[in-house]
């Protein structure tokens, strides 16, 4: 996408496309998972769909091509979701992106303890100091992964947080999804 920040990491190029597309559809969206297929051999086993997708012009030899998949039911914890997908061989990886309700660790003092899950969800929502972020991760087979963080009051792509261990435990849901 013309837009997207350039990144050195493949990596990170692909998940900051990933937050750029998400976040032309506004907040308050599902959540959304897209299967990351390497750019050149889509380019070389499926010209046709590369040509759909506007990459036969591209230049650039390496990186990921995210590919949407099917919308994640509704109403079904996403951690079942995740352990019921199994992915090709020529998915080299996988993204997810969420949004959430997240507090900041001078917060974390506060919460109180023994609440169950919606319980402290309402909590979390009625904290004054809540951020509503939505969050990209993505992996790869081999383990490396990425994510980007945006906080919707700080909306911009030029604000958009990226780091291989901001969402550590989201990466290792989505790791999951290609242990045999």
């Amino acid at each position: 996408m013309s837009n997207t920040p350039m990144a050195a990491n493949p990596l990170t190029r692909a998940v900051l496309e990933i937050d750029e597309y998400v976040s032309g559809l506004g907040w308050d969206q599902p959540a959304r998972l897209f299967a990351l297929v390497d750019t050149a051999r889509l380019r070389v086993q499926e010209p046709s769909l590369a040509a759909q997708l506007g990459l036969s012009d591209e230049q650039e030899t390496s990186g990921f091509t995210p590919i949407e998949q099917d919308e994640i039911p509704a109403g079904k914890p996403l951690d079942e979701f995740l352990a019921t997908i199994a992915w090709p061989d020529a998915v080299v990886g996988c993204a997810l992106t969420v949004e959430r309700l997240m507090l900041p660790p001078s917060a974390e003092a506060s919460v109180p303890q023994g609440l169950s899950g919606k319980k402290l969800a309402a909590w979390v929502a009625a904290h004054p100091d809540r951020q509503e972020v939505r969050m990209t991760v993505a992996v790869l087979r081999d383990g490396t992964r990425d994510s980007a963080v945006r906080l919707r009051e700080k909306d911009a792509a030029t604000e958009v947080l990226t780091g291989s261990g901001l969402v550590p435990g989201l990466a290792e849901a989505l790791s999951a999804t290609f242990a045999e």
